[in-house]
């Protein structure tokens, strides 16, 4: 029987979730397949993973192995918590938006809390109105200051950043988790040694991501203060996140680290991601929405653009983030995957005449005062210094807009 005719699916860029099991992932497992070893994590290979980790992170950290994110991060700040507690996070964090109620659940009741701020990355004056805006016995009290990084749109949070908003969580006796699902996204593009970015920086709790970097299921949980480890590993048992055959989890770990994997392979989707920014950028019809920074690019479309994409097979997600289409890159991307992606929107924008308006009103309030009687007026990514302010008609009239008064 013949095949039916399938159009082809193009989902390398739909999520690093999609991309297979690293070289080095592999053989690690492969060579943990061998004989008869120790159980739930009393084997060589787990104590040589966790001893690679305190290397890593230049600490005696006290190490756990689950199998995905959503548990890491929900053991984590559960660890961290009561029931009758708080955790602060950003809108756009993956614990508030993609876990299923679970770092509630797992918790007994830990209320979420978030906030908002630019780039997927906290406004701390925001943080510390809700940590101050109620003291009594009916709110709960905030007790932990969940960031991501990389953030959910890419972005990263520097060392002095992440310090100060460690700074403002101790001030208040709070502790600071950190999801790091693309941390080492986050490691190569800053440049910095993972330790200046947790321990030193004031986070308490790393949650790091194995699966979106090459390997095929396993999260860490490093706890660099270690008595906020204590019992832990009952809290992985009564979840179901203690793994019989720990070795199968823990053992890519030393593949990835031994070599350094872990960064070539988010040093190469970062590259991959910075690729695509690059093309898409000069693509009449597209904007970048953030700056990239990590692995992930997201844009805005006309949704035309979007539509005839997805009609030609290209999968992507675009209910992640603050809406737009995100483009994210893996250590299994290539070139020519990213080359065939701009080509793509490339043709389908040129089949959209694009009509940009704009009220003049709205391109005057743009046109902020420089101090020394001209103006500073930016459009689609271009600032302008102008003298009289109502030239901000002629600039968007260049730029193709249809002025509206």
């Amino acid at each position: 029987m013949e095949e039916p005719n399938r159009k082809p699916t193009f989902s390398q860029f739909a999520s690093d979730n999609y991309a297979g099991i690293c070289p080095e992932a592999w053989r690690a497992m492969q060579a943990a397949n061998n004989g008869f070893v120790s159980s739930y994590g009393d084997d060589l290979w787990t104590e040589r993973a966790c001893e690679h980790l305190r290397q890593v992170f230049e600490t005696e950290c006290q190490v756990f192995f689950v199998f995905n994110g959503t548990a890491a991060n929900s053991l984590a700040l559960a660890s961290l918590c009561r029931s009758y507690h708080s955790v602060i996070c950003h809108e756009l964090a993956h614990v508030e938006t993609d876990e299923c109620g679970a770092p509630e659940f797992f918790s007994n009741g830990t209320k979420l809390l978030h906030v908002n701020g630019p780039g997927g990355k906290f406004d701390l004056a925001e943080v510390e109105r809700v940590i101050t805006r109620r003291s009594d016995i009916h709110y709960p009290r905030p007790k932990v200051l969940s960031l991501t990084q990389a953030t959910e749109v890419g972005t990263v949070y520097t060392p002095d950043e992440i310090g100060a908003a460690s700074e403002l969580a101790k001030r208040y006796g709070m502790r600071v988790q950190m999801d790091g699902a693309r941390f080492a996204n986050a490691v190569v593009s800053l440049d910095v040694a993972p330790a200046e970015m947790t321990w030193r920086a004031g986070v308490d709790v790393l949650c790091l991501g194995g699966a979106k970097n090459g390997m095929a299921v396993g999260e860490a949980v490093v706890f660099f203060d270690r008595e906020l480890a204590h019992e832990f590993d009952y809290r992985c048992k009564q979840a179901g996140q203690l793994a019989s055959k720990m070795r199968f989890i823990s053992a890519p770990w030393i593949g990835m680290l031994e070599g350094g994997a872990w960064l070539e392979n988010a040093r190469h989707a970062n590259g991959c991601a910075a690729l695509l920014e690059q093309h898409l950028a000069g693509i009449d019809g597209v904007r970048i929405m953030y700056p990239r920074q990590a692995n992930s690019v997201f844009v805005e479309m006309p949704e035309t653009v979007v539509a005839a994409l997805r009609s030609a097979g290209w999968h992507f997600y675009s209910f992640i983030g603050s809406g737009g289409a995100r483009f994210m890159c893996s250590w299994q991307t290539t070139e020519s995957d990213v080359l065939q992606l701009a080509e793509a929107v490339r043709t389908e924008c040129k089949e959209v005449h694009v009509i940009k308006t704009a009220t003049f009103e709205a391109l005057l309030s743009d046109a902020v005062p420089d101090g020394q009687g001209g103006y500073n007026f930016t459009l689609e990514g271009k600032t302008y210094h102008l003298q009289d302010k109502d030239d901000v008609r002629k600039i968007a009239e260049t730029h193709g807009y249809i002025i509206i008064y």
